[in-house]
C-alpha cells in the first residue's frame, strides 16, 4: 500500500485540526519518554553555553571591537545558542524522528488510519513549538539567573525575539520534515542529519563569532536559515552598537524575515512533494 504525497484529506479541515491538536499531546508524551532527545534538545545548548562562558570568560567582560561596550562571553554566545536550539528542536529532531517512524512501520500503520498527513504534521509542529518554547525559556533562565546575562527590558526587543523564534521554529520544522525523506534507513538518519546541522552551526555564528569568519564563508552561511536566525537573536540580546560587526553593518531584521519566509516556503513545498507514509523504494 503506497500513499501519494498529501492525499485528499479524509476529514474536514475542522476535524483535521482537532485530530492534529490531539496528536500534539501524543507527540509530546512520546518526546518526554526519549532521554537522549531531551538531553540534546534541552541540556546540550545549556552545556555549550556554560562551556564557552567558562573557557572564554576568564578575563571577565571585554569589548569585541573598538569603541564597543564590554560584554561577558555568556552574553556574546547566548544568541547563537538560542538559534542552535531552534535548529535542534525543529530540523534535527523532527527529521530523525520521522525517518525512524518510517523505518519502524509507524508511518505505514498511520497511513491505514483516518489520520490525514495534515493532522500528523500539526501534531509534529505542535510538539516542536511546545518543546522549543520550553527549551528557550530554560536557556534564558539559566543565562540570566546563573550566568548573569542581562536580558532585554523593553517590549520591542521581546517582540522581535518572539517573531524570530516562532518563524525560525516553523522554518526549521518544515525543513526537518523535508529532510526526513532523505535517509533510507533508521541507521542512516542520524548520520545524514546531524552532520548537516553541525556544519551549519559552525558557519552560522553559533560556535564561532560570525564576523571573524572569512567573507566568502559568511556569504555561504547566508544562503541558509540558521545564519539569519542567529543574526535576529543578536539584534535582541546584543547592544545596538554591535550591529557594526555584521557583514552589512546593520541587523537587517527585514532581511531576516524574508530569508526565513523563503526557507519556510521551500520546506513546505518539498514536504508536500516528498512526504509519503511509505517510501516508494521500500
Amino acid at each position: 500500500m503506497t500513499a501519494i504525497a498529501f492525499p485528499p484529506s479524509r476529514l474536514s479541515p475542522t476535524h483535521a485540526l482537532r485530530h492534529g491538536i490531539r496528536r500534539t499531546g501524543f507527540e509530546i508524551r512520546g518526546y518526554t519518554r526519549s532521554p537522549e532527545t531531551i538531553f540534546f534538545t534541552f541540556l546540550f545548548p545549556i552545556l555549550m553555553l556554560a562551556l564557552f562562558s567558562t573557557v572564554f570568560g576568564g578575563d571577565g567582560e571585554q569589548s569585541y571591537g573598538q569603541g564597543l561596550p564590554a560584554l561577558s562571553a555568556a552574553q556574546m554566545y547566548l544568541p547563537g545558542m538560542l538559534a542552535a536550539g531552534v535548529l535542534l528542536s525543529g530540523l534535527q529532531n523532527l527529521a530523525i524522528d520521522i525517518a525512524l517512524e518510517r523505518h519502524d512501520g509507524t508511518l505505514k500503520r498511520l497511513g491505514g488510519t483516518p489520520l490525514s498527513p495534515v493532522s500528523y504534521f500539526i501534531g509534529k509542529i505542535g510538539q516542536v513549538l511546545v518543546t522549543g518554547t520550553v527549551q528557550a525559556a530554560v536557556l534564558l533562565a539559566f543565562a540570566g539567573l546563573v550566568l548573569g546575562v542581562p536580558l532585554p527590558s523593553d517590549a520591542e526587543s521581546w517582540l522581535t525575539f518572539v517573531w524570530v523564534f516562532v518563524l525560525g521554529l516553523a522554518t526549521s520544522a518544515f525543513l526537518g520534515i523535508a529532510i526526513s525523506a532523505i535517509p533510507r534507513s533508521a541507521r542512516s538518519a542520524s548520520a545524514v542529519v546531524i552532520p548537516v546541522a553541525l556544519v551549519l552551526q559552525f558557519i552560522s555564528g553559533v560556535y564561532l563569532f560570525f564576523w571573524l569568519l572569512p567573507e566568502w564563508l559568511q556569504n555561504v552561511a547566508n544562503l541558509f536559515p540558521l545564519a539569519w536566525m542567529a543574526k535576529g537573536m543578536r539584534a535582541v540580546f546584543l547592544p545596538p552598537e554591535y550591529a557594526t560587526l555584521e557583514q552589512s553593518g546593520a541587523w537587517e531584521l527585514g532581511g531576516v524575515a524574508i530569508a526565513l519566509l523563503i526557507w519556510l516556503v521551500v520546506g513546505l513545498v518539498i514536504s508536500r512533494l516528498t512526504f509519503r507514509w511509505i517510501r516508494r523504494d521500500a
